[in-house]
């Protein structure tokens, strides 16, 4: 399987974004591996822009563990529609 999210894309236009309903919002610029090897590895990582609390409204940019972002977020870009 091919991983269509390896190149990096802009806060703005992210491949997904992921929220919990304490403020943290992770948005996906980037991901290391295909979704078959990511399921498999428990160290599996996303290059992300997030923003909470802490942050007071700015981005943090950085590596992020999938596993810590599917525990405590809910992916919130999913058309229902469709």
């Amino acid at each position: 399987m091919k991983n269509l999210c390896r190149k990096s894309r802009p806060v703005d236009d992210p491949y997904e974004v992921w929220q919990n309903g304490h403020g943290w919002t992770w948005h996906v610029l980037k991901k290391y591996q295909n979704p078959d090897n990511e399921a498999k590895n428990p160290y599996a990582r996303w290059f992300v822009a997030a923003k909470s609390p802490m942050t007071f409204g700015s981005w943090e940019y950085g590596d992020t563990y999938v596993s810590e972002i599917k525990e405590y977020g809910v992916r919130t870009d999913i058309d229902i529609d469709d």
